[in-house]
């Protein structure tokens, strides 16, 4: 009974359908009564008001319970859509989170492929230097070694047979020869240190003049004011200088001048020679590491310039020559002008 009167609680189109019906009944009964000429009750509510009446309760009923399963399929359809909203919005996480981790791991093997890229280009600029420095000591290396060896041989073998001019002049291609071979390995030396950054600039002012004056004596022309410094590190500065000078005198035309211009913050110190000047297939890779025809000295002067926080090219002379350039910091307040 208690389960009957909350299933009847819980559908009250049940009850106003009863109800409907129960006065349509009465009304009908009423009718029949009236017809049969029975006397009517004088409290009751003419049938002819009962029936539409009890048939329209009936109809509010049914729509009631229609209303009711609509009320109740929307229900089922909405729980329906909340639990397939919740798959959904756990499938959209899962796949959010399988995004995130595809994307983790699609950043880490960019990353993989940029450090194999580096690795590999790192690998082969080893593998470029090591041919280069093989075909240097082969070439440049050997050369004034077995120079050595054949001059010092005829000096031990003919001595005695050899006029004193000879001897010495013999024993003076052995030593320059000897410092050639110094010179390389010192260039080798500093090669090495630029090549793992380990070389750093310790700038103060350098005189120009007395610098370029004591790098090749007797043999270059200076044009350098006695004032004119610049803010370097004095020895990479006899480097460059030596290296350019060393250049010029090798593979240029005497005479080989040094000059220096001041221009406001700035100095250039040319290094000119009168030579045939530079080909132009050598110029993209003229101050490259064993560049043809310059050894590691165009190479080093361009390291050593660079770590002393200037620069240096190349422009042909007028009417024939090398001019190399070098701009560096100068050294001391800018010169006022003349009143005049």
């Amino acid at each position: 009974m208690q389960d009957a009167a909350r299933d009847l609680g819980g559908r009250p189109w049940l009850i106003a359908g009863g109800a409907g019906a129960a006065i349509a009944l009465v009304g009908v009964a009423a009718l029949l009564r009236s017809l049969r000429g029975d006397p009517p009750d004088g409290s009751a509510v003419p049938a002819a008001a009962l029936v539409p009446a009890g048939f329209a309760v009936t109809l509010g009923a049914l729509r009631q319970r229609r209303l009711a399963g609509d009320l109740d399929a929307a229900r089922t359809e909405a729980a329906r859509l909340r639990e397939s909203n919740a798959a959904a919005l756990a499938e959209t996480a899962a796949a959010r989170a399988q995004t995130a981790r595809l994307r983790a791991e699609s950043a880490g093997s960019v990353e993989e492929a940029a450090r194999l890229r580096t690795a590999h280009a790192n690998l082969e600029a080893a593998l470029t230097f090591k041919n280069d420095l093989t075909s240097m000591l082969t070439h440049d290396v050997a050369q004034p070694i077995s120079s050595i060896a054949s001059l010092a041989e005829l000096l031990r073998s003919d001595w005695a047979d050899l006029p004193e001019n000879l001897r010495l002049e013999l024993a003076t291609k052995i030593d320059k020869n000897t410092q050639r071979l110094i010179k390389m390995m010192n260039d080798l030396q500093l090669l090495f240190r630029l090549d793992t950054g380990s070389v750093t600039a310790r700038r103060n002012p350098v005189p120009l003049k007395e610098l370029a004056e004591s790098v090749a004596p007797g043999e270059i022309d200076v044009e350098i004011a006695e004032e004119l410094s610049v803010l370097a590190d004095r020895g990479h500065m006899q480097v460059i200088l030596q290296n350019l000078v060393g250049n010029a005198l090798a593979y240029g035309k005497s005479p080989v001048t040094v000059s220096a211009t001041r221009h406001g913050e700035n100095v250039e110190v040319v290094v000119r020679d009168n030579g045939p000047g530079i080909p132009d297939e050598l110029l993209p890779a003229l101050f490259g590491r064993f560049a043809r025809g310059a050894g590691l000295g165009l190479f080093i002067v361009r390291h050593l310039v660079e770590a002393n926080g200037g620069t240096v090219r190349y422009e042909p002379a007028t009417p024939t020559g090398a001019r190399l350039i070098v701009t560096m910091e100068a050294a001391g307040p800018i010169p006022s002008r003349p009143p005049w």
